[in-house]
């Protein structure tokens, strides 16, 4: 099973990646996992730190001229601030942070164990893994694309629309270069360049106050063959993998897939998606096929994708290092004391963004060794090939 671990502290010397599971022939371009990691570290409202680090992937282990041979990849991204041994203690805990849940969780008074290993710093290792996740899904034309849609309560026109009736549907099929290079060259790594004036503003206000802001981004997921995920077992849903890897990511509150919270407000006639026959359906490259009206469903059913692309938001929380700092406690004296005030961002919801497209890009990939295996590319292939000529035959046969 594919699988990955990361190790490594935020001031430590390095931050790790094992990923485990890939088969055999894949090819990796490591100029692309860097690119992923300099969008990781780009934004507007990005902190000190990320002007200090230059983030640049090093492959240890699990390739030979330039390809996967099946054995675990080792992965290593060097800090350039490394003064995990001289940094100063964290006493006073920080509202909102793993500072005081940590400490009191190991019987530390110095919670600075703890905030070296919660620190997002960490996510440098998902966005590795879910780079490779990326190239692995590319072979299969499957795409992992996201945007930024809120910032500090305001609201861009989403890409997923709303309808008359205030149900989201999907208005965005396929991916093209022109909309990566606008996501791409955008500050904010949003779709709607016309709103970004309003965020700045709001995140420069937040800067002067000393707090923080974050907002929402959406990820959708194109060309993903139905079946993937099980109804069989809890853990085997892909909708709940897919939310767990989301939320697991520092600072995200909420995750919600098609209409997510919209659902509960509407009867189901309103709620889910008709079923029609298409000839000019892509399912599958089966010249033909199932397809539904709209995807409220977010490309997810029983916990399975079932053909249409999947759409997933997630919330991001202001984070919770303030340069305004909260009162809180001093873990030593017991005493009232303002919070720690580190190094840190106003808005990492871009940032946020990356590392949810890694997360969605893995559990995906998961999901798809999962259902077609293989020990090499060439057996991973035939299988897939195979289920595609066997579900032409079985549905759309003749037609």
């Amino acid at each position: 099973m594919l699988s990955y671990l990361t190790a490594g502290e935020s001031h430590g010397d390095v931050i790790v990646s094992i990923i485990e599971g890939l088969p055999a022939g894949l090819a990796v371009d490591i100029n692309f996992i860097n690119q992923e990691l300099k969008l990781r570290q780009g934004g507007f409202g990005r902190g000190r730190r990320m002007k200090m680090e230059k983030d640049r992937v090093q492959i240890l282990t699990g390739l030979r001229r330039g390809k996967t041979i099946g054995s675990p990849v080792t992965l290593m991204i060097k800090n350039l601030v490394r003064n995990i041994n001289q940094i100063s203690p964290l006493t006073n805990v920080r509202p909102g942070h793993a500072d005081l849940a940590g400490a009191m969780k190991l019987g530390l008074t110095d919670a600075r164990d703890v905030a070296e290993r919660a620190s997002a710093r960490e996510t440098t290792g998902r966005v590795v893994a879910g780079a490779l996740a990326k190239i692995l899904l590319h072979q299969f034309n499957i795409k992992i694309f996201g945007y930024v849609t809120q910032i500090g309560g305001i609201d861009c026109c989403s890409v997923v629309i709303p309808e008359t009736t205030g149900i989201y549907k999907s208005g965005f099929k396929k991916i093209d270069s022109a909309i990566e290079r606008i996501r791409n060259h955008s500050s904010f790594y949003s779709l709607t360049p016309g709103i970004e004036p309003l965020w700045a503003e709001k995140i420069k206000e937040a800067k002067n106050k000393g707090d923080t802001l974050g907002g929402v981004f959406e990820i959708i997921a194109f060309n993903v063959p139905v079946g993937l995920g099980h109804y069989a077992q809890w853990h085997q849903r892909l909708d709940g993998r897919l939310a767990q890897a989301l939320m697991a990511i520092p600072s995200v509150k909420g995750v919600e897939s098609g209409l997510g919270f919209w659902s509960g407000k509407f009867f189901g006639s309103e709620v889910h998606d008709s079923v029609k026959f298409s000839k000019g359906c892509a399912l599958m490259n089966a010249g033909g096929g199932f397809a539904r009206r709209t995807n409220k469903a977010g490309g997810l059913e029983g916990g399975m994708t079932n053909g249409e692309n999947i759409v997933l938001r997630a919330a991001v929380k202001p984070i919770p290092t303030l340069q305004n700092p909260l009162p809180s406690i001093n873990l030593k004296t017991k005493r009232m004391a303002l919070a720690g005030v580190e190094r840190s961002d106003t808005c990492v919801v871009p940032a946020a963004l990356v590392v949810g497209e890694a997360v969605v890009a893995f559990e995906i990939a998961r999901s798809f060794l999962d259902k077609f295996g293989g020990d090499s590319m060439d057996e991973l292939d035939r299988n897939f090939t195979a289920y595609q000529r066997e579900l032409k035959e079985k549905y759309f046969k003749n037609l």
